[in-house]
């Protein structure tokens, strides 16, 4: 059973920046998708950014183009995303998350596709 663990969320100014992080439980690289969602109250979990299991070209949700940066974190068997210029609706419970591709095919695109979830890291973005 693979486990992910996140790290990195805080509360910072408009404008500013953060990097998340999350560490996986064993090797996901050629294995897993894995991306970065997040939820506010009420609300479902949206997908932010997601990678293949070879990594290849990132998803991003168009709120984030141009501001949010995922990787392959291959050190740690994880994920980074990297969050530029945030803005106080960035605000919201940040989760990795992990489902197997190891025959390859795309990544889910809605969160209920995805059985591997961490416990979230709380984001807040004041103005």
């Amino acid at each position: 059973q693979l486990h992910l663990s996140e790290s990195g969320g805080d509360s910072v100014q408009a404008g500013g920046s953060l990097t998340l992080s999350c560490v996986a439980s064993e090797n996901t690289y050629g294995r897993y998708c894995m991306g970065w969602f997040r939820q506010v109250p009420s609300k479902g979990r949206e997908a932010v950014a997601t990678v293949g299991r070879l990594a290849g070209s990132p998803y991003y949700a168009d709120s984030v183009k141009g501001r949010f940066t995922v990787s392959r974190d291959y050190a740690k068997d994880g994920l980074l995303l990297q969050m530029n210029d945030l803005q106080p609706n960035d605000t919201a419970m940040y989760y990795c998350a992990a489902e197997e591709r190891f025959y390859g095919g795309a990544c889910p695109s809605d969160a209920s596709g995805w059985r591997f979830w961490g416990q979230g890291t709380p984001v807040t973005v004041s103005s």
